[in-house]
């Protein structure tokens, strides 16, 4: 799939038709998901801000919230990240005035899908949807068309033409954002003969969002593989290898210790990890720190700000996130669903009105083949040891005497 500048994407002011959105209220049956292996080019995207914004102030409660019940269905309560979304969305739609039901599935898809059909029998008027697996939700989305129910597929889209619009961050750049940190922490533009030793670990297959997290990472790394300065020692590269089934801790745990067992016990020097995000992470920083032969200390990358992952980073043992401040996303699909229930316009307008860095995307995603996605992105942040202080200042951490943080919700 092409994708066009993000800032170019901010001047997009093509109307879309409200209910139609993505596709069709057929909800036919979606192309295989083409992103989890990856596209042969690569996109193009906006750089990241300077440091994370402060949660926006929701907008004034709609006057036609009251009687409106928005139907939220998160994937697991196992995942810091996604207790944190469920939190933000749910606390924004009842401050502005709609009724809600909250539900997490266990990362159970079967589950999602009885947990969704159950908000439509309860007459839900919108559904915002963070997917388990984005091919699994057919049943549900098709009877959510045949309802005329809307549909705002959260953070990972659901690849079914019944979704209306995909609120998201600008998922490519997450992965750019942390090859781009090896290349200069490595210094790999002046390595000369200099070797770097590389694994890699991805996030789930089923999650459409890991595809985009792992090559605009690889695409970023991949001129150095091939010139040798970064050299993968287990040979495990390409994403179905590296990938890690519902971004399982002891999963990734379990993979790391067999690649350090296998390639390193004999004191070969580990100088990176790429992890996609910080459940991966933290199963590679435990491999690393019992089974790691080596003195020095090893990169590893991670993304969304877990407290556990925060704590590495202040020890030294992680040394980086991507940050996504899932409070401002909430505010996003906020936003979006007053439109949709207003009956308003929606285009790239509408993100005048967020406070917040955010592109409107009509490329990038498809939820079929041919079939684009309106999108709305928002923009991830680098987060290191040295700026933790930034993620305090967004009022959702504190940090205590001992310098570690705690989210406040």
């Amino acid at each position: 799939m092409k994708r066009k500048l993000l800032g170019t994407l901010l001047s997009v002011t093509m109307a879309v038709s409200l209910l139609a959105g993505c596709g069709s209220n057929g909800g036919s049956t979606p192309a295989a998901n083409n992103n989890a292996g990856g596209n042969d080019a690569a996109p193009a995207n906006t750089e990241a801000a300077a440091e994370p914004a402060a949660p926006a102030e929701a907008e004034a409660p709609a006057a036609t919230a009251g009687g409106s019940k928005i139907g939220i269905s998160m994937p697991t309560q196992s995942l810091e990240r996604w207790n944190r979304d469920g939190a933000y969305l749910n606390d924004q739609f009842k401050a502005a005035g709609y009724e809600t039901i909250l539900t997490f599935s266990d990362n159970d898809s079967g589950r999602q899908v009885n947990d969704i059909q159950n908000m439509l029998a309860d007459g839900v008027d919108l559904l915002i949807v963070a997917a388990i697996d984005g091919e699994a939700l057919n049943t549900a989305m098709n009877e959510a068309a045949d309802a005329n129910v809307p549909v705002i597929s959260y953070d990972r889209l659901i690849l079914n033409d019944a979704v209306s619009y995909y609120v998201s961050f600008d998922n490519y750049t997450v992965g750019k954002l942390q090859g781009e940190f090896i290349v200069d922490q490595l210094d790999l533009e002046n390595a000369g003969d200099s070797v770097y030793n590389l694994e890699i670990t991805a996030g789930d297959p089923a999650d459409n969002n890991a595809g985009y997290f792992y090559h605009g990472a690889i695409d970023v790394l991949n001129p150095y593989i091939e010139s040798g300065t970064l050299n993968v020692v287990s040979d495990q590269i390409d994403f179905d290898t590296v990938a890690t089934a519902q971004w399982n801790t002891d999963t990734a745990l379990e993979r790391a210790q067999n690649i350090l067992s296998s390639y390193y016990a004999d004191g070969t020097q580990l100088d990176v990890w790429l992890c996609s995000n910080d459940s991966t992470a933290l199963g590679v920083a435990q491999a690393i720190t019992s089974d790691y032969a080596g003195s020095n200390s090893v990169l590893i990358t991670g993304q969304d700000g877990d407290e556990a992952n925060l704590k590495n980073i202040v020890d030294g043992i992680q040394t980086m996130t991507v940050y996504k401040n899932v409070s401002n996303e909430a505010v996003v699909t906020l936003s979006l669903a007053q439109a949709i229930i207003n009956g308003d316009t929606v285009d790239a307008s509408l993100t005048d009105s967020f406070d917040i860095d955010c592109a409107y995307d009509t490329e990038s995603y498809e939820t079929s083949a041919g079939n684009k996605c309106p999108s709305f992105l928002l923009v991830p942040n680098v987060i290191t040891k040295d700026n933790l202080q930034d993620l305090v200042d967004t009022g959702l951490y504190t940090m205590g005497e001992d310098g570690y943080l705690s989210a406040t919700n």
